[in-house]
């Protein structure tokens, strides 16, 4: 069999083919008659292999004794998730998750919506500066420039994949061994994908099947006031900037590398002269600028504007669909490539809730729950694992492109933010 990755355990790696493996005590959770707890010396190390193997191959949770022990531990505890709020999507998915999380395992899952995960962020770092043992936090959904402001600061729990048996589902030929630039060093794991892209509303934006920096500019300069984007620091605004500066360059390879004082003068020299021509041809002569992707979306199906930004490739499809959106609205990139990244999970050291944040970790990583993620009726999320069986899932519409090295994001806002505001 074909060996992908690592399993560990009983604190023991071995190899796996999504996963196969022997060990001493194991044995398979909701599994079917016969494949109950099993030890060695009584079950044949062939029938060891071919019982995990049959298990995985059908999503079934593969439970060693540490995992048992951890999940007792959590039962009976409230697990507070700190992510992005502003999602109807996300949102009713995790609704979902916390209802099957509390049938199946006894865990309680409180969603603590943000408008700005940076807040929460901030007060995990405030509690490593108080020294406080006890974390506000148990489980954070977080990415770049947020992931390495923990990360930097040694407030994460390690070694995550070793704890969370479903990170054996995680699909290998996925580049989440990075974010932003930054080695994730299994301080977090992914849980779902995005691809920056926009909505339009007329096709008069596109040059060559995408809008394009000159595209845009044209388009906006013949129609006034139908233009604009998210007010940086808010995450769809800072990456239009992203992407904006991706496409003026020609992908140059400096924005994958920390930022430079001459890279720096010399791409910024080249955003902000293009941001300057388009702006007084702006929504509000780019005076003002919409606080969220959400509210952009709104004037743009109001029909006040004809671009919006967007993250989740199978949004749309879900939203015309239920009849929520016309069908004159198409997706395109900005661009010749799309800013493509992860999002992850991590767990604050000081969790008080540490095993559930474990276990509503490792159920979110299952083929169940990155299924229900991966519908475009319930979220669109592209999953994150191989599934025992081909589906049916989302896929990324356009051609990727990594998010430019985690130093450019700051420097992006903080520069953009001197100007304009």
């Amino acid at each position: 069999m074909k060996q992908i990755n690592m399993l560990r355990v009983n604190g023991v790696k071995h190899e796996n083919q999504r996963s196969c493996c022997s060990s001493s005590n194991v044995f398979i959770a909701g599994a079917a008659e016969g494949k109950r707890m099993f030890k060695a010396g009584r079950v044949p190390l062939i029938v060891t292999l071919w019982l995990v193997c049959v298990a995985l191959s059908q999503g079934e949770e593969l439970i060693t004794d540490d995992w048992q022990v951890t999940l007792q531990e959590a039962r009976g505890q409230t697990v507070y998730f700190h992510g992005w709020g502003g999602s109807t999507e996300a949102n009713r998915y995790l609704r979902w998750a916390a209802q099957e999380i509390q049938q199946q395992y006894g865990v309680r899952l409180q969603h603590v919506r943000l408008g700005d995960v940076s807040e929460s962020v901030a007060l995990v770092r405030q509690e490593m500066v108080n020294n406080q043992a006890r974390s506000a936090v148990d489980l954070i959904w977080v990415n770049g420039k947020n992931f390495h402001a923990l990360k930097d600061v040694g407030a994460l729990l390690g070694e995550l994949s070793a704890r969370v048996p479903n990170a054996a589902l995680l699909d290998p030929e996925q580049p989440f061994t990075e974010d932003f630039g930054v080695p994730t060093d299994d301080y977090e794991l992914p849980w779902g994908m995005a691809q920056f892209h926009l909505w339009i509303k007329n096709e008069e934006l596109q040059e060559d099947g995408a809008v394009t920096p000159r595209s845009l500019l044209e388009y906006a300069q013949r129609n006034p006031g139908r233009i604009t984007y998210p007010k940086p620091p808010e995450f769809h605004g800072t990456t239009f900037l992203k992407q904006l500066l991706l496409a003026l360059s020609g992908d140059d390879p400096r924005l994958q590398a920390p930022i430079t004082d001459e890279a720096r003068s010399e791409l910024f020299e080249l955003l902000f002269t293009y941001l300057d021509t388009l702006h007084p041809y702006a929504w509000r002569q780019g005076q003002a600028f919409p606080n969220s992707a959400a509210e952009q979306q709104r004037l743009m199906l109001d029909g006040r504007l004809s671009m919006a930004p967007n993250f989740n490739p199978a949004a749309l499809t879900g939203l015309q669909a239920r009849g929520q959106v016309s069908n004159h609205v198409r997706q395109t990139s900005f661009g010749a490539t799309a800013i493509t990244n992860h999002h992850f999970l991590a767990i604050p050291k000081a969790s008080v809730n540490q095993a559930g944040a474990l276990v509503v970790l490792n159920f979110l990583l299952s083929e169940d729950a990155q299924r229900q993620k991966a519908d475009p009726q319930i979220w669109g999320d592209p999953p994150v694992i191989k599934f025992s069986e081909s589906k049916d899932v989302v896929g990324m519409p356009f051609p990727p492109a990594p998010e430019p090295h985690v130093t450019w994001h700051d420097a992006l806002e903080s520069a953009w933010r001197a100007r304009y505001e």
